[in-house]
């Protein structure tokens, strides 16, 4: 029999756990335990292991994302870091992009930088923007820096140099005296994590990754060698914020990569399943106890970006987090999840969001001490939700305190019965979301109507119906397992990585394509030390990309390269596919305008097969309910017996009329009276208008 392969996803408020072995998969979720994760973890695999019937030392392969870095961002939790720079820059930082992302409020708040200005500390060096050196590192003021960050603490260094991106030699060179100066302390170089031209992204990505360093190295091997006492022999792997799988030691290394990791798996399952059932147009939505993710897939692929902002603080606006330059799944994700609390404010409005209960103490119906209502709790009073039989029964929820806290504090405010209360809870996340989704589309030229929504996570089901009305879109799909979809995607994940270069070209007389093969070269080497450590013989895939603008303009717009080497052919083949591009995103070209290249993008991941074709649908055949519930009908603005279906019962063809309820382990879907839901032959709900 084939080895075992399991997957563990640490969310906000539940730890997934997906376990797929010779092509039957087992799944579960277990409580998150903020203070000590691999607690959670290690609870969950017991658990899956013992009811799959596999012993540790049969297993494989272990997945594993996170969201640990995030929350030590959002939370400022990660470890005392110091920041050392060019002479006269050290202030950098904080000033930012010197913009305002709300422009009439007097009392906006910049985010604070995650290194306070005295722990910012300036060198002399200097390199101009072709690499050469201006001023020599001076190592006796480096030497000097030792004493001071001993005597404050400090258990992380972030060292970024101007041009550093061309050339690392300065920062190397300061690695290697602190490290002889200041044993034990983790030390991040700009060149190494983000070797970008635009000095405050990259000093920006490089402090976070020196912040949440020490807090992840802890983390990783302290389960590392719990899972080892275990007799887990197989290789551990992470996913990355860009969907793929990376070693333990990367990790390590380059935690900021994975802020983003369980989305990104999300995002890997809706596209297996857009491929899968040749849907050229989707939006996956993924909603959990904390937050709900959002992300557009065209073609069976994701949007990928390299630019990513963490812990924005007003109201999500862009420009008000950290930015970060790594590679990710492009997404937009808010704080609307089942534990997001619900409270009305001064102007009698219902908010809900973004501030969440989480695993401790968990919404009121988790009996677990917790006092402000939240999502969950507004769908038990809506009778969404069996109190029975949560969370495959190991959560007994409680109607009664759930209602008493929705009363408290929303309806009594608002002068509305509870029914209604609890239904204006359900409103408000589910517009929240619809905004959400409309902006980010908005934003990107893209149409919502015409897609199939893919919803999955423990809350996405439930609300996916309203949220596609709210969308205009009519067609809904549930895959298996989906309240564990993100731990699902990353048994799908490719092992993979990405590199970056900034060098400037540009694409007239003087480009050599003797020098840009040279530059993607040495990029294809990097990559695949990586990728051979976690996939060794495997038949490796390679993208590659070009950041490109016309000469003048500020900001670029990502191109796909074609394979094979460049030559003096290229340089047209190049500027065609820039204006195709550009003609695409604008509806226009400018001619005359020389173009130019800043970044170059090399992704190299082990190739995997195609998934099988989703055969045709077959014909409609009904299926026998288990019994009835009563829910909330938002037309009567009253409760109606509905029926309930459990979806082991139910096989490939079953057509099942709303209203009803499907009841799995994991999670709920709700299908409203104006649409039916059919099993299609790989075991999804759809789910259409009528």
């Amino acid at each position: 029999m084939s080895k075992a392969r399991l997957a563990v996803d640490i969310g906000g408020t539940f730890t997934d756990l997906a376990l797929e072995q010779g092509g039957k998969r087992i799944s579960t979720k277990v409580l998150t335990t903020p203070r000590a994760p691999e607690e959670g973890v290690l609870a969950g695999i017991d658990d899956i292991l013992k009811q799959a019937g596999v012993k540790p030392a049969d297993l494989g392969l272990f997945i594993h994302g996170t969201t640990l870095a995030t929350n030590a961002i959002i939370e400022r939790k990660g470890a005392r870091t110091a920041l050392i720079v060019t002479e006269g820059f050290r202030d950098s930082i904080e000033m930012a992009f010197e913009h305002r992302f709300e422009q009439y409020d007097i009392f906006m708040q910049k985010p604070s930088p995650l290194v306070p200005r005295e722990l910012r500390f300036g060198v002399p060096e200097r390199l101009d923007g072709r690499g050469n050196v201006l001023i020599p590192l001076d190592e006796q003021a480096v030497r000097a820096l030792a004493p001071q960050l001993k005597a404050a603490g400090i258990e992380a260094i972030a060292v970024g140099y101007m041009h550093a991106y061309l050339d690392g030699k300065h920062e190397r060179r300061t690695r290697e005296i602190l490290a002889e100066l200041l044993p034990g302390v983790s030390i991040t170089l700009s060149s190494e994590v983000s070797p970008e031209i635009r000095e405050y992204e990259r000093w920006s990505t490089a402090v976070a990754n020196a912040y949440v360093q020490p807090v992840m190295a802890r983390y990783l091997g302290r389960l590392d060698a719990a899972l080892r006492e275990r007799g887990l022999a197989c290789p551990l792997f992470l996913i990355t914020s860009g969907g793929g799988l990376t070693t333990l030691e990367t990790a390590r290394r380059f935690p900021i990569r994975l802020v983003e990791s369980g989305p990104a798996g999300g995002a890997i399952l809706a596209a297996n399943l857009a491929r899968q059932c040749g849907l050229d147009k989707v939006l996956s939505f993924d909603m959990g106890g904390t937050t709900a993710k959002i992300c557009l897939i065209d073609d069976g692929e994701p949007q990928y970006s390299r630019t990513f902002e963490v812990a924005r603080q007003y109201r999500f606006l862009k420009g008000s987090g950290l930015p970060l330059r790594i590679p990710v799944i492009e997404m937009v994700e808010i704080g609307a999840g089942g534990g997001s609390i619900a409270s009305v404010d001064s102007l009698a409005r219902v908010n809900v969001g973004p501030e969440s209960a989480g695993a401790e103490p968990g919404p009121v119906c988790y009996g677990r001490g917790g006092t402000s209502p939240t999502v969950t709790d507004a769908d038990v009073v809506l009778g969404r939700l069996d109190p029975g039989y949560f969370a495959g029964g190991s959560i007994t929820l409680l109607p009664d305190p759930a209602g008493a806290a929705i009363d408290k504090s929303v309806g009594t405010a608002l002068g509305l019965q509870r029914l209604d209360a609890a239904f204006g809870v359900s409103e408000i996340v589910e517009e929240n979301m619809a905004n959400a989704a409309r902006v980010h589309a908005v934003e990107r030229g893209k149409e919502i109507q015409d897609r199939t929504l893919i919803a999955f996570g423990g809350a996405a089901p439930i609300h996916a119906a309203r949220l596609a009305e709210k969308l205009g879109i009519r067609r809904i799909m549930v895959p298996q397992g989906a309240g564990v979809g993100s731990a699902v995607g990353f048994l799908l994940a490719p092992v993979a990585y990405e590199v970056v270069r900034s060098r400037y070209v540009q694409l007239d007389a003087s480009f050599e394509p003797a020098y840009v093969n040279a530059l993607f070269a040495e990029m294809r080497a990097e990559a695949e030390a990586v990728v051979q450590a976690g996939a060794s013989g495997a038949r490796l895939q390679e993208t590659r990309t070009a950041d490109m603008r016309y000469r003048g303009q500020g900001h670029e717009i990502t191109v796909s390269l074609p394979s094979g080497a460049f030559d003096t052919a290229s340089r047209a083949q190049l500027s065609a596919l820039y204006e195709e591009a550009y003609a695409a995103t604008f509806g226009r070209t400018i001619p005359g305008l020389a173009v130019e290249i800043m970044n170059w993008t090399l992704r190299l991941a082990a190739e995997q097969t195609a998934p099988a074709r989703c055969p045709a649908q077959p014909a409609d055949k009904p299926s026998a309910p288990r019994g009835k519930r009563a829910m909330y009908d938002p037309v009567d603005q009253d409760m109606h017996e509905v029926s309930v279906y459990h979806r082991a019962d139910l096989a490939a063809g079953s057509a099942l009329p709303g209203p009803a309820v499907i009841a799995e382990d994991e999670t709920t879907t709700i299908v409203p009276k104006n649409f039916i839901a059919r099993i299609n032959p790989i075991g999804a709900i759809l789910m259409e208008r009528v």
